[in-house]
């Protein structure tokens, strides 16, 4: 499978090679990434844009290769009770690691010693969904070559890109079967180091462009083999699980979902949960949930073509009512009506019946639940229905827009709807 991208960042610019180099932070999760706790000596001190600390050697884990930061805590090594949260840890290009802190540590400067405390629970976290991105990755390409081209880490889950240009259900639940086999056989999990050219030999999916020599090497016995700068378990045991969520199309082929360890155990809860109080509502068993939801919706379906029919019915006999009310004049009938409790739509359905049933000019506006105005006149008709709506809008604050026959808009309030329909009716009888 295709390397980290960790190792370009973190490993091949050169903290690995010169960890020792006063001019680079020592990253210690490098080699133990249940390092929880460490001593280490100041090296600089920040205090914009927001406080931080660069360290001689760390074990924080720095945003990289689509892996989160780790967070915790520093303290003064002579005043261990007076620590502050690391809220976030990032790289430099030039290999240091940069702690930022949710406030200033004081009597902290250059040359000072701190003590230094890894948030477990996170880091942990971050292991078991790492090296199963590891697993999960080496199982689509062992089954199906479809290799990663990029891992996303989120806070509720992961993800990552397969090259590929399909991605069944059939197949997804396949690898996630191998994965899981991966997990409960406990392969152990280590870190080597290399050359590249002995990298070249060991069979690595794929070597990671580089000007660099010595490469950090995941290796989960006997199923992969990959190039990366991340936290991992000791075994594969330690995943606790792998569940595929989805798949989806994306830019670079197939978006795969998952979740791993006491995340997996959550969300199967979140998710039993969740189908359970569904199965209530319907008075079923989670299995039954799919074909009440279908069902459901074919009678949502029915009901919605049932009531646009009613609308439809109820607008076409109070057009009739509406033109049977007011004389024909200068070769047409004008329809004034404002409405308490009609939407936009109905306006909208209203006008093209009476426009359609007579030679009509209608003015129709509502009250609730939005003010809105709708003009319209029959086929013909010699107004412009889109210049009177934005005179009549003017004068009350709203706005819209249309065409000669037909115009709609919205006001702030119906405050002086009364007055300005009127107004816009004595243009036409003029």
């Amino acid at each position: 499978m295709p390397y980290c991208r960790a190792t370009l960042i973190t490993i091949l610019s050169g903290p690995i090679l010169e960890e020792h180099s006063n001019n680079m932070t020592e990253r210690l999760y490098y080699h133990d990434s249940f390092l929880y706790n460490f001593d280490a000596e100041v090296r600089s001190v920040l205090e914009s844009p927001r406080p931080a600390l660069i360290l001689d050697r760390t074990a924080f884990y720095p945003t990289s290769g689509g892996q989160i930061h780790d967070t915790g805590w520093i303290a003064s090594a002579t005043d261990a009770a007076a620590k502050l949260r690391i809220t976030e840890v990032a790289d430099t290009e030039d290999g240091h690691v940069v702690h930022y802190l949710e406030a200033p540590l004081k009597n902290v400067q250059p040359g000072s010693r701190i003590r230094g405390e890894i948030n477990s629970i996170r880091r942990r976290d971050h292991m078991q969904q790492h090296s199963a991105q590891h697993v999960l990755s080496a199982a689509f390409v062992r089954l199906f070559n479809m290799p990663t081209v990029s891992f996303h880490m989120g806070d509720d889950y992961c993800s990552i890109d397969l090259d590929t240009p399909s991605l069944s259900p059939d197949q997804s639940e396949a690898a996630e079967r191998l994965a899981n086999e991966i997990v409960l056989e406990n392969r152990g999990v280590d870190i080597r180091f290399t050359t590249r050219e002995e990298a070249a030999a060991l069979g690595l999916r794929k070597l990671p462009p580089a000007e660099r020599d010595q490469l950090r090497l995941i290796d989960i016995r006997d199923f992969d083999l990959t190039a990366c700068g991340g936290t991992h378990v000791a075994h594969t045991g330690e995943i606790g699980g792998i569940l595929v969520r989805k798949s989806e199309k994306a830019r670079q082929g197939y978006r795969v979902e998952f979740v791993a360890g006491q995340r997996a155990v959550t969300t199967a809860r979140r998710d039993f949960s969740t189908l359970t109080e569904t199965a209530g509502l319907f008075s079923a068993s989670i299995y039954e949930v799919p074909h009440h939801v279908r069902k459901a919706l074919d009678e949502i379906k029915s009901l919605r073509k049932l009531g646009e029919q009613a609308l439809e019915d109820l607008a076409a006999a109070q057009a009739a009512a509406l033109l049977s009310e007011v004389p024909e004049r200068n070769g047409h009938r004008l329809v004034v009506r404002t409405f308490s409790n009609r939407d936009l739509n109905f306006l909208k359905l209203l006008a093209q019946k009476l426009t359609r049933q007579s030679a009509a000019v209608a003015l129709l506006a509502t009250i609730s639940p939005q003010p809105a105005l709708v003009f319209a006149q029959s086929a013909g008709q010699p107004y412009d229905m889109a210049a009177l709506l934005k005179e009549t809008l003017n004068k009350i604050g709203g706005r819209g827009g249309g065409s000669k026959d037909l115009a709609q808009g919205g006001a702030p309030s119906s405050e002086g709807f009364a007055a300005a329909l009127a107004s816009a009716a004595q243009l036409l009888v003029r």
